[in-house]
Formats: C-alpha cells, sequence, structure tokens
C-alpha cells in the first residue's frame, strides 16, 4: 500500500508531490500520481502553446517549488536575459517550464506516475482505493484531489447547435482535437474577451493579417492579476475564513475574481495591433450562427448579420461546475462528504474533507479563496496539508 495517491498531474497536484516530497512527508516509490496524460503539467503545457502566451501573468515567486525564489535563482544561474517582464518579475513561459522540469526531475516524480482515467474511488480499512479505467487498482493511506476545470470547456447554446450541424467549423480553443492554426479557413472571429483570448487573436493576427476578429460581450476588463493581491496574504484571506456562511463564501469568490480580465500590456499590445489594423475587436454579443457554402453568418439579437467567418475559435473559459462529479458523486454519498449550496466541499482548514481525504485547486476554494485555482493556490493548499501531517 503507497503512502499517497494524488489524482491530477497538472499544476496543482505536481505541487502538491513536490510539497510532500520535498518535506520529507513521503518518498517517490510511495506516490502515485494519477493523470489521464502521459506526463505533468500536459494540460498546462497544450494551453499555453495553443494561445504562445510568452509571459506568465503571476510573479516569478509563484512556481511549483518550495522555495519561494526558486525560480529567480534557476533563471540567474542559467544566465538568460529578458526572462522576467515588468515590475512584478512575471516569468517567461520557457523559463517557468524549464524550472518546472528541472524540479521534477530532480525529484524523479515520473517515477510515481500513473497514467489512467479514474473511474472509482472508495474507502478501504486502512485507506483508499483508486480504480482506473484499464481496471488497475491503487491502494493508498492518503488520497489527494488535485483536479480543475480545464476539461469542462463552455459552450454558448448557438455553438454547440453549429457545432452539432456543421462540426469542422467551430472549436473551442483548448480542444485536443483543434486543428494546425496555420491551416485554418478564413477568416477568423475568435469569442471572449480574456486573457487567453487576446493572446491567440495576437498570434493569428501574424498568420492572418487583416483576417481576424475579436468578439466579446463587455468592453475589456483590465486588471493586473485576476484577484486584489491582497488575497495572496491574510489582508483578505482572514476576513474570508471568518465568514461562516458558505453561499456567502462562494459569493465573495465570485465578486472577488476578475474573470475575463487581461493586463494592461496585454491591451497595450492588443490596441496597438489594432491600430494597424491587423485584427478587429468589436463588442456585442453572439445569440445564433446560419452555416452556408462554407461560411458561418454571425448574428445578434436583432437577427442582424454581425460578420461572416470561415472559422470560429471559443475563448468563453470553462463551467464552473464541480470537476469530477462523474466518480466523485458516488464517493460523496458513500461517505458522507459534505458539500456546500453551490455543489463544491466543504473542507477544513487543512483541507480534509474525510479521513485522509485532502482537494487541492478548484475543489478547495471555499476554503482557500479566489486564488485557489491558481499557482500561488496550487502552493499555499501543499503547504497547508504538509504542515497539518
Amino acid at each position: 500500500m503507497l503512502e499517497w495517491i494524488i489524482i491530477g498531474g497538472g499544476i496543482q497536484g505536481t505541487t502538491m508531490a513536490t510539497f510532500l516530497l520535498k518535506s520529507g512527508k513521503t518518498t517517490v516509490d510511495q506516490l502515485a500520481i494519477v493523470d489521464r496524460n502521459g506526463e505533468p503539467l500536459a494540460r498546462w503545457k497544450h494551453c499555453t502553446e495553443v494561445i504562445s502566451m510568452p509571459y506568465l501573468r503571476s510573479p516569478s515567486v509563484h512556481h511549483l517549488d518550495v522555495n519561494p525564489f526558486s525560480l529567480q535563482k534557476y533563471v540567474e544561474k542559467a544566465d538568460w536575459n529578458n526572462n522576467f517582464y515588468g515590475q512584478y518579475k512575471r516569468p517567461s513561459l520557457q523559463s517557468f517550464n524549464e524550472h518546472c522540469a528541472q524540479v521534477t526531475d530532480d525529484l524523479s516524480i515520473k517515477q510515481a506516475w500513473v497514467q489512467g482515467k479514474v473511474t472509482s474511488v472508495c474507502k478501504t480499512g486502512q485507506g483508499w482505493e483508486v480504480q482506473l479505467q484499464n481496471k488497475r487498482r491503487l491502494a493508498g493511506k492518503k488520497i489527494v484531489i488535485s483536479i480543475g476545470i480545464g476539461e469542462q470547456h463552455y459552450w454558448p447554446d448557438w455553438a454547440l447547435q453549429l457545432k452539432q450541424e456543421h462540426e469542422g467549423f467551430i472549436f473551442h480553443i483548448f480542444d485536443g482535437n483543434i486543428p494546425e492554426l496555420t491551416q485554418l479557413h478564413g477568416p477568423i472571429t475568435i469569442i471572449g474577451g480574456g486573457i487567453s483570448s487576446v493572446h491567440l487573436a495576437l498570434k493569428l493576427s501574424k498568420i492572418y493579417p487583416n483576417e481576424v476578429t475579436v468578439l466579446k460581450r463587455h468592453p475589456f476588463r483590465i486588471h493586473n492579476f485576476d484577484s486584489d493581491p491582497g488575497w495572496l496574504g491574510p489582508k483578505r484571506q482572514r476576513p474570508f475564513r471568518a465568514i461562516t456562511s458558505y453561499q456567502k463564501r462562494r459569493e465573495a469568490i465570485i465578486h472577488a475574481r476578475y474573470k475575463g480580465s487581461i493586463p494592461p500590456d496585454l491591451h497595450k499590445v492588443l490596441m496597438n495591433q489594432v491600430k494597424q489594423v491587423l485584427l478587429r475587436v468589436m463588442d456585442v454579443e453572439v445569440i445564433s450562427a446560419v452555416w452556408r457554402d462554407g461560411y458561418i453568418s454571425l448574428r445578434d439579437k436583432n437577427e442582424k448579420v454581425i460578420q461572416q467567418t470561415g472559422t470560429i475559435l471559443l475563448a468563453t473559459g470553462f463551467k464552473s461546475s464541480m470537476p469530477g462529479k462523474d466518480w466523485l458523486t458516488p464517493v460523496i454519498q458513500s461517505h458522507d462528504l459534505r458539500l456546500a449550496e453551490c455543489g463544491y466541499p466543504i473542507v477544513s482548514q487543512s483541507l480534509q474533507w474525510g479521513p485522509g481525504l485532502y482537494v487541492t485547486g478548484a475543489l478547495a476554494e471555499l476554503e482557500m479563496g479566489p486564488i485557489s485555482r491558481n499557482i500561488s493556490g496550487a502552493r499555499q493548499a501543499a503547504e497547508r496539508i504538509v504542515n497539518s501531517l
């Protein structure tokens, strides 16, 4: 029997593994990290590569390693230039990913890797058993569920209908089956006004000058980060933890998140591209879409044609419902695990949901607050769990 099983090998799960191993709470031979992908951070790498994000939004002290200055030291040792951007020292994607690779290699994390899809989890006398789709079973004393909402792509109703009727003309940008971006049927329309949409628009405007349009329902929401930096520490966290109503905690999280926002520097770059007529940006909401002869007419609430396009790329984010419902629901019912009205776990301050069962990431947000899904949240969650052992 293993000491620890971590379900999810993205930023959250890999950070958890790093903190467990570096704190000496377990060894790599007593750990399993279960993920449907073949290597750590596979989804992260895929999504950031699709949009060609040059720099992270978060500062250099937010990464997988325990020492906050580990990434800065790594870059200094490598003697790279231009690997931090702006006053918050936002790391380049390349330096962040290479630092992640060094951390995981140093800890031999791939030795603990188990590729597979979880189908069920159940409590045993000594701990927990995880069953995978390939029928493999893993037994562990303690388990951490570190899954996110990244596979719950949000599709507007009109987009779902168009996909069902004319597949091949509309994609969510984080779909695994999105075609090669250099082979798209133009002109191209990106739906959404957040950071992923803007990065993608800048990338595509170089490949398809004057053939890219961004359609968004609201003016750009410009913020350095996706929530107030006060949420990183006691200034915002202490009053949040004092809220006893989980419904009010959920309201606080929704209010605190700068959903669909972009940092000022990215907005400036985008507006320069617009001035040069390399791409267009429009504030309008699409209500329906009609396909004819290889092109799609996008229409507003008055049935007025907004524009005609060849390919639609949705940068519409993710559904907010609790991830992993298909296999988590039986676990919740069998072991009387507590849920708030919003459907998310009610956990202890140490992020314990049941005996020997912990959560990080999205599942921990009613305790961690709006930073829970971020890299900073991954670090703080791992630290909380490790310090409670």
